[in-house]
């Protein structure tokens, strides 16, 4: 039987992710510098900002290739040993 946590997705394949912090100066160089230490080539073009209502909280989005899950989960763990980082989706 198959296990129900195993991911249903084939790779490679498009993967869209969201990092979400507190709105201040570097946020978004810190996430992307994560993001790039496991998407190398990272297309420029993919990245999008959005600022909350409020103004408290940034999100940056990203839609990269993912190779393998081993890349996806070693990318949620790096992101999310970081404090900064609040939620990832």
């Amino acid at each position: 039987m198959d296990d129900p946590a195993q991911s249903t997705l084939e790779f490679p394949c498009e993967f869209p992710l969201k990092v979400i912090g507190k709105h201040e100066n570097d946020f978004e160089s810190l996430a992307l510098g994560i993001i790039r230490r496991h998407v190398p080539d990272l297309n420029p073009d993919t990245i999008r900002r959005r600022t909350s209502s409020g103004g408290k909280y940034l999100s940056v989005t990203v839609v990269f290739t993912a190779q393998s899950r081993a890349q996806v989960d070693a990318l949620y763990i790096d992101l999310s040993r970081e404090k900064r980082v609040l939620w990832i989706l």
